[in-house]
Parts: C-alpha cells; structure tokens; sequence
C-alpha cells in the first residue's frame, strides 16, 4: 500500500481566505498611513521654513540716498555718519527706539575697518517726510539715521574703507561699505 503524499486534501475556506485578505489590508494600510504622515511632517517643516525665510526679507531695510559723512570743522577725522533708511519690498515694520534712557537699541549698528570693530554703536534717528507719530518704520516712511563715530580708537581718516552694519530684529543686515576721500572737508558725500 502506497502512501499518498497528498493525504489531507483539504483546501482553503472562504472564511479563511476572507481572513488573509483582511491581514494584507490592514498591514497596507498601516504602511500607508506611516507614508503619508512622514510626507504630510516634511511638507510642514517645509512650509515653516518657507515662512522664516519670507519673514527674513520682508523685514529687510533698504538704503535710500547717500552716505553723508561729517566732520568737526578742520578736522581730520570723521565724526559722524548719516544716511536714509526705508523698508525694502513692503516688509514688515522696524522697531527705530533710540538707546537713550537706558533702552537698548532694537535696531544694531556696528562699524568695522581694517584696524578696530565696534558694535552696538551710538545713534540717533531723524523723520523725513511722512510718519505716523511711533518709532516704528513703516511703509512710505523715511528714517535718516547719524551714527556717533567719535568712540573709534582710531579715528576714521582719509583713504580708509569702512563698513557699517544695519542689524534689525528680524530680516537680513544691510551693509553699507565705503571709502573716505583721500580729503576731508567739513561735510561729504560718500555715495
């Protein structure tokens, strides 16, 4: 007598089948799920970083005019440094409280040559134009900043290039870099 090598040939049920089906389902839709909830945290973080960075230029500040620079009559070093600030591409407002009284700036101005830095410089602002009675720059609004030079260990003379940082809270640094003329008369304008 030969064994068969099929003895039980009993099949699969629709119950059973039924089952399996349902454990691949569930098993697809738990990797679906696990999918789609890491694309939808990565377009997310996309979009914080997206809004930071419009944020970062819509506070952006933007030179208008030139840069005055003055000095002490028959002096041979500048004292002070004036130029005109207004809000680039509709950004948001720019908090000008000047330091005095105690309050720290909002606003940040350094100074840098190729002899000396100095942050966190003196200043003060003047309107031009229209404003709205705050301290806010704002849309249409022209600030004329002058920059107090006369803490520089050396001072700034003829023929020396310069920088100034325009730091505010929020948006990008404005740089403004210049060269004194090789003569310094009482007020010039360096462009």
């Amino acid at each position: 007598m030969k064994k068969s090598f099929f003895s039980n040939e009993r099949g699969f049920t629709a119950l059973e089948t039924a089952i399996i089906m349902m454990a691949f389902v569930v098993v697809a839709a738990v990797f679906a799920f696990t999918i789609l909830s890491a694309g939808m945290s990565s377009t997310e973080k996309s979009k914080q970083a997206i809004a930071a960075g419009l944020a970062e230029v819509q506070g952006s500040l933007e030179l208008r005019g030139g840069v005055i620079a003055e000095t002490i009559s028959g002096g041979t070093t500048i004292t002070q440094v004036r130029f005109c600030l207004a809000l680039g591409a509709s950004g948001e407002p720019v908090d000008l409280t000047e330091n005095s009284g105690g309050n720290e700036n909002v606003l940040v101005i350094d100074y840098r040559d190729d002899t000396q830095r100095l942050g966190d410089l003196a200043w003060t602002k003047e309107w031009r134009g229209y404003n709205d009675g705050d301290d806010l720059l704002e849309a249409r609004e022209l600030a004329e900043i002058v920059v107090d030079l006369s803490d520089l260990s050396t001072g700034l003379g003829v023929n020396t290039e310069f920088v100034i940082e325009v730091k505010p809270p929020t948006g990008g640094v404005l740089v403004i870099e210049r060269t004194t003329p090789p003569r310094l008369e009482q007020v010039m304008d360096l462009g």
